[in-house]
């Protein structure tokens, strides 16, 4: 358990750009924030808060003065959040999402097989993955799917989803823990992110073995 928490505090420090918070809200320019991530997008802005408050939120560092000055004066997350587009003069989206993670997924029975992204009876949505895709087949139609975003050799996040006709079955959870079980076997601590009003996907992280401790993540979405 220490040594996967450490990988953890290993994943922030990179992802964030800085971790444990040394405030309540720290601000650090990231450099990873102006490179393409997982999905060859770039996140300005991705911060984390911690269940008693404190959080680190790493910049763009060519956006970062501004939000550095910001927090200087102001140490409220919440107050910077609201702000952020003004700050980084981008027109988007910011907010919060239900930050989770697992050292011990739940020992649910296996609900997939791993396939190639590029297979062909893998669907769009999680093609952008890349590396292997775990999903639930009905013959040779796809059903449900986890994806694993790969942001570094210490940090996997996993997305879920299912297809309307199969949902109320279980699988969500199931490919969720057996994901994983394959992420901490190849070394890497399995996150899990959700909006806070999405109901079915907090319920899918619960029985997976992901418990919400209180955790967020901040992000910006720049507007296309």
């Amino acid at each position: 358990m220490p040594e996967l928490l450490e990988r953890l505090v290993e994943h922030l420090r990179g992802w964030v750009g800085g971790w444990p918070p040394a405030s309540v809200l720290d601000v650090v320019a990231n450099p990873r924030r102006a490179l393409p991530g997982w999905d060859g997008t770039v996140s300005p802005v991705v911060g984390v808060v911690t269940a008693g408050g404190r959080a680190v939120l790493g910049v763009d560092p060519a956006l970062a003065p501004a939000v550095e000055a910001f927090a200087a004066a102001e140490q409220d997350v919440d107050a910077l959040i609201k702000a952020l587009p003004g700050l980084l003069r981008r027109r988007g989206v910011a907010g919060r999402g239900v930050f989770r993670w697992s050292t011990t997924p739940a020992p649910l029975a296996d609900a997939g097989v791993w396939l190639p992204f590029d297979d062909a009876r893998v669907p769009e949505w999680l093609r952008p993955f890349g590396g292997d895709v775990l999903v639930t087949l009905d013959g040779d139609t796809y059903v449900a799917g986890v994806g694993v975003k790969r942001h570094d050799p210490c940090g996997h996040e996993l997305a879920v989803g299912t297809e309307e006709a199969a949902r109320g079955r279980g699988l969500a959870r199931r490919l969720v823990a057996q994901a994983a079980r394959r992420v901490l076997d190849e070394g890497a601590v399995p996150t899990y992110l959700h909006a806070p009003d999405n109901v079915a996907s907090a319920r899918a992280a619960d029985a997976a073995g992901f418990p919400d401790l209180g955790w967020s993540v901040v992000g910006f979405w720049p507007a296309p």
